[in-house]
């Protein structure tokens, strides 16, 4: 979540300067720098945590790398740098930024009633610049919710929702599990039970 706006332009390598000795997380739109929110609730936590081990567990040695809410990426074509909750990259032209990444196949934002305007509209927008991003993947915390979007074979953005009772399919890189699992130890505020 964006909070508050620095007063001067820097470049984008200054930004990069600066973030690796901060020691509050920043993110950097066209030349403005952003403090992000270090608040995250237990919910958040938990399903950050949970899904990366899942994820993680699924797709050891199968040539990816799972980030989870420190790691940048970069999109260039619009200059800009978040930090996604969960980052996931296959694409061997990543393995030489340390700091951030520029080629994610799978972006993940856990939202809550203060970020998820922002994540479903001008983040995912900005997302969508991104050649190599095949799903953008929004988590509520509140209830169990997944809402998966995929790019299909034209470059549209296809709507995959998840509820309860769910099998959660993550097909840019072909792993799927139980949407409970997500949620594990998670007291969420709605229970949304058909």
């Amino acid at each position: 979540m964006v909070l508050i706006q620095n007063e001067y332009y820097i470049s984008g390598q200054e930004y990069l300067n600066k973030e690796k000795i901060s020691t509050i997380k920043h993110e950097y739109i066209d030349g403005q720098v952003y403090q992000v929110s270090s608040t995250r609730s237990d919910a958040h936590v938990t399903i950050n945590l949970n899904l990366a081990s899942l994820l993680l567990g699924q797709l050891r040695n199968k040539g990816y790398r799972v980030y989870m809410a420190d790691m940048k990426v970069q999109i260039e074509a619009i200059n800009r740098y978040f930090y996604p909750d969960i980052l996931l990259t296959g694409d061997l032209r990543d393995k030489e930024y340390k700091y951030f990444k520029r080629y994610p196949c799978l972006i993940v934002e856990i939202i809550s009633d203060m970020t998820e305007a922002y994540d479903r509209g001008k983040k995912f927008a900005d997302y969508r610049q991104l050649k190599t991003l095949k799903e953008y993947v929004l988590i509520s915390q509140d209830i169990m919710s997944v809402e998966c979007f995929r790019r299909n074979e034209y470059g549209r953005w296809e709507l995959f929702p998840y509820t309860r009772g769910n099998k959660v399919d993550f097909a840019s890189v072909d792993v799927r599990f139980d949407i409970g699992n997500i949620y594990e130890d998670v007291d969420l505020i709605i229970d949304n039970t058909p």
